[in-house]
């Protein structure tokens, strides 16, 4: 199973009127229900996260592990999309991914960004969209597992 995970948005809501709490690293802390949420979701799945975010590339993997850590997230393995270096919105980037990768069936998509409502339906439906504001919340959460479920319904 392969979460591909956006931050901003997700792990950290993005409230104009609060300045996010920088941690060690320069990097926002991410919300509680977030870190909750998510830790729930890859014990129950066994998930590997695929960063989406547009700071994939602001760090390296190992930089990348130890701020999930710092934050108590228990990731399993992490990746990255490629740098988007022709500044795709992140419709197009995942388009581009899914076109040119052999990728199984096992897969969401957590991400906050409203361009994604235009996908195809066969990734559309792997699709949990958060609130920017909010973030990822236990009732989406719900949803994720709900869809993995039915995921590994399909597959078995």
């Amino acid at each position: 199973m392969l979460i591909y995970l956006d931050i901003d948005g997700v792990m950290v809501p993005a409230n104009s009127w609060r300045k996010p709490e920088i941690l060690e690293g320069g990097f926002p802390n991410f919300s509680s229900k977030a870190i909750d949420s998510l830790n729930r979701i890859i014990s129950i799945s066994s998930a590997d996260i695929m960063l989406t975010t547009s700071h994939k590339f602001k760090y390296s993997l190992h930089e990348w592990e130890e701020m999930f850590e710092r934050r108590n997230v228990c990731i399993n393995k992490i990746s990255r999309l490629p740098e988007n270096i022709e500044y795709l919105n992140r419709k197009k980037e995942l388009l581009r991914w899914f076109e040119n990768n052999d990728v199984d069936d096992e897969f969401i998509i957590i991400d906050d960004d409203k361009s994604l409502n235009g996908l195809p339906n066969y990734l559309k439906n792997k699709l949990i969209q958060t609130n920017a504001s909010v973030g990822l919340t236990d009732f989406l959460a719900d949803e994720v597992i709900d869809k993995i479920k039915k995921l590994e319904y399909v597959i078995a």
